[in-house]
């Protein structure tokens, strides 16, 4: 099967933030900075903290909820010229290639980690920083879509 890719940069950075929400550090750091801030509130309610403290506990909240939301996106995009760039995909048996005007590169399927799908990509993943995004919206119609998710599901470990 053979698809032609063209990134939206919307849906990239959609994608990313589910990337980084799908790491167990990170999960737990929101986790921990969320009940921080919740603990923060109730103190402050309840007259154990000064108006500083939690403003300043809201604050770190804010500033770490905006780095993983939009800074470490935003940034993973400007980048990438992978997401810029214009490429030709190829899902076969035994591999996945992909190219464009500048060359080309084949990965056999064992060479792939895991797999994660979101709403709008297949994330092939190489390690756990490494991975590259397969964008839906590049299929024909859903049945594509299907066929494509059963070969990666079949030759691809499904991401926990």
């Amino acid at each position: 099967m053979q698809v032609q890719i063209d990134y939206k940069k919307g849906q990239v950075l959609q994608a990313l933030r589910y990337h980084f929400i799908s790491k167990r550090e990170i999960k737990l750091m929101i986790i921990f900075v969320n009940v921080f801030a919740l603990l923060a509130a109730f103190l402050f309610v309840y007259k154990k903290v000064t108006p500083l403290a939690f403003l300043i506990s809201s604050f770190v909240w804010l500033m770490i909820m905006l780095a993983f939301w939009w800074l470490l996106p935003a940034m993973i995009y400007r980048r990438s010229a992978t997401f810029k760039g214009h490429f030709d995909v190829l899902l076969q048996e035994n591999h996945f290639s992909i190219g464009n005007e500048r060359g080309n590169k084949t990965w056999a399927w064992r060479e792939f980690s895991e797999i994660m799908e979101t709403p709008n990509f297949f994330h092939l993943y190489f390690s756990p920083r490494s991975f590259f995004l397969l964008p839906k919206d590049a299929f024909r119609n859903s049945d594509e879509v299907h066929e494509a998710r059963t070969l990666l599901k079949s030759k691809i470990p499904v991401k926990k």
